[in-house]
């Protein structure tokens, strides 16, 4: 099919998962390579190493390695594509415990827009592994990533504190204060969005702080969320030990298959009573089902990772901010657009360097270099463009956030 879409100049959208937030695996008018079907998960438990192939979601891998006290640190919602999640970075509920999953990527089978088959890691083509790690589907098929795993206690503690509007500011004071020292075991999100009827809280939108605490000492991380709720008292509250694979699947029904939407993103540091009330001023728009705004504290093992390692935008920054909406209907696509540019423009003056490519919804307009520039930075991108001509220079994986190549 790469040769079919090369020969005939028409565009190629490559789907894994079928997870793409920015459309990236569909196309009208052209081809579309669905490795959908591809599930497959090889779990080698003595090395702990996991084997998956690109149509595979995170489902399918937890369900893999959960029998074998294994995880491979993924996302937070097990209907997304894995392939599509490890290319751009991928964050979730083991970052700063264990990085990305870009991070525990230990090599990648590539098919090359000239059907070249190559063998990517640290020690063979190690130029286009450290691409492969952040830089997005830009420079070929992948048919097979192999994982490393950690060995995750069972069960894990796990929980949710939820706030009533009333007492957003207070809670996110207490949780700034609280992130300042946490051991890496805690991953902590905040979330504020309207939850459906089904979640039994009421009509309002609500603030919750949701973490995975993954040491098998689950006294030393109820203290933690002790502290941490001495400060904010929740209105409502569940924690306790939780199954992974159910954990990792509680918020699926808030994001489905089929939606339309559109996200934007930023990493900052501060998250002083300034930026929390620049955060507050659109986060009382979250009043519909389907939108919302995620607060990842990362630092951690996500941290400690040099900065040159991967093509990942921006390691420094203490707190990643995505802004997401679902919804169904197309007369909604301009006001539920808006709210995440106001609330992206409404961060900017506190953000840092870099955009994730995974929370970056589709942009109308043609692709011009000066998109991915901004996500990655000049230097990285420099390095992108470098990889973009020696593997894809006619751009055939183009339907991306895309690098675009430079002609010699």
């Amino acid at each position: 099919m790469l040769a079919t879409a090369r020969r005939a100049g028409l565009p190629l959208a490559v789907r894994g998962g079928g997870h793409s937030i920015a459309g990236h695996g569909t196309v009208d008018d052209g081809l579309v390579l669905d490795l959908g079907e591809l599930r497959g998960v090889v779990v080698d438990e003595e090395n702990q190493l996991v084997r998956v192939e690109p149509g595979a979601t995170l489902a399918d891998v937890d369900r893999a390695t959960e029998p074998y006290g294994l995880a491979v640190p993924l996302g937070v919602i097990s209907q997304t594509g894995v392939a599509g999640l490890a290319l751009g970075g991928g964050v979730g509920w083991l970052t700063r415990s264990d990085g990305l999953t870009a991070d525990n990527l230990e090599a990648a089978d590539v098919v090359t827009a000239t059907g070249e088959h190559l063998h990517a890691s640290a020690a063979e083509n190690p130029a286009l592994f450290w691409g492969l790690r952040g830089g997005g589907g830009n420079f070929g098929v992948v048919s097979s990533f192999t994982f490393r795993a950690r060995k995750l206690p069972a069960p894990v503690l796990g929980g949710n504190l939820i706030y009533r509007p009333q007492n957003w500011s207070t809670a996110l004071n207490a949780f700034a204060r609280w992130t300042q020292d946490l051991p890496e075991e805690m991953n902590p999100i905040v979330s504020i969005l309207r939850l459906p009827p089904e979640f039994e809280v009421g009509d309002d939108p609500v603030l919750v702080i949701g973490f995975s605490w993954v040491s098998p000492d689950h006294d030393a991380g109820t203290a933690l969320v002790d502290r941490l709720r001495a400060e904010a008292p929740p209105d409502l509250e569940e924690v306790g030990p939780v199954v992974w694979t159910g954990w990792q699947s509680a918020m699926d029904a808030l994001f489905p298959k089929g939606s339309r939407g559109y996200w934007k993103n930023a990493s900052f540091s501060r998250l002083d009573e300034e930026v929390i009330q620049a955060l507050l001023g659109f986060a009382s728009e979250v009043t519909w089902y389907g939108t919302g705004i995620d607060i990842h504290h990362m630092a951690g093992a996500f941290g400690r990772v040099p900065e040159e390692a991967t093509a990942f935008p921006n390691r420094s920054s203490r707190y990643w901010l995505n802004i997401y909406g679902f919804w169904r209907d197309p007369a909604e696509d301009a006001r539920l657009t808006a709210f995440a540019r106001r609330a992206h423009a409404a961060m900017e003056p506190f953000a840092e360097t870099g955009q994730y490519v995974n929370f970056l919804g589709a942009e109308h307009g043609p692709v011009t270099a000066e998109t991915a520039r901004l996500a990655y930075g000049p230097d990285k991108h420099q390095r992108l463009v470098e990889l973009k001509n020696r593997y894809d220079p006619d751009n055939l994986f183009r339907l991306n956030h895309n690098i675009v190549p430079v002609p010699a």
